[in-house]
């Protein structure tokens, strides 16, 4: 059985998100997972939380950064940030955008989305959504009064991941499924109400491989449960 690593995929034509089922038996199995991502968020269709069932436990750490399944993913050298959910801890194994969004708050699509990536000590996903507006001359970039460093000439980066999130963290919380292939599930989807301002100069040593879209279209609801969490600063 071939994984996605030996089969080419992509987001159009041919071997684009409609066709991923049918490019091998893992992606097949994957898609056979009902509850699919991403979908449309709105926060009267939702279920109202109180506090916040996520916690987050992030450090200034080194990371690198890879070109793998059709985007830039930055992985971080070791894992020492992490969330708590569920009384479990779940440690970030990467970053990585997609362009445009592909989460939809209210009906917006968003300019560019961040996922984290965490894994459990049973190999089981939890991903945070992060959408941002891009903008010139303004918005975060880097955050070097706290001693980040991005140098894509060694390909070493140091930053602390939670410069990419919102003070107040209110977020939608919902169970899907991976958005490349396999797009296997169950994952514990994590995404931030509140639409951030990033500087379109973060994206210049990424420039060639943000030229063509790489988000998954909307999927179907299928009357599972959303629940919406008021953050608190």
């Amino acid at each position: 059985m071939k994984k996605n690593m030996d089969v080419e995929w992509g987001y159009s034509g041919e071997r684009g998100p409609e066709h991923w089922g049918e490019l091998c038996d893992w992606f097949a199995k994957g898609a056979e997972f009902s509850l699919q991502s991403p979908i449309p968020l709105a926060k009267d269709e939702t279920i109202s939380g109180v506090g916040e069932p996520i916690s987050f436990h992030y450090r200034k750490q080194r990371f690198t950064d890879k070109e793998f399944k059709n985007t830039i993913h930055l992985v971080p050298f070791d894992q020492i940030s992490y969330v708590v959910f569920n009384d479990e801890k779940y440690y970030l194994t990467d970053i990585h955008f997609h362009m445009p969004s592909e989460h939809v708050i209210h009906g917006k699509q968003e300019a560019i989305e961040f996922h984290f990536v965490h894994m459990n000590a049973r190999k089981e996903n939890l991903v945070v959504g992060a959408m941002y507006q891009l903008v010139t001359d303004e918005g975060w970039l880097y955050d070097r009064e706290n001693g980040d460093s991005w140098d894509v000439e060694t390909h070493e980066h140091w930053t602390n991941p939670a410069v990419f999130f919102p003070e107040k963290k209110s977020h939608y919380h919902y169970v899907g499924s991976l958005t490349t292939p396999p797009t296997s599930g169950p994952i514990q989807w994590f995404v931030m109400d509140k639409v951030g301002k990033l500087n379109k100069d973060f994206l210049i040593p990424f420039k060639g491989q943000y030229a063509q879209p790489n988000n998954r279209p909307l999927q179907p609801l299928k009357n599972r449960t959303i629940h919406y969490y008021e953050g608190t600063v």
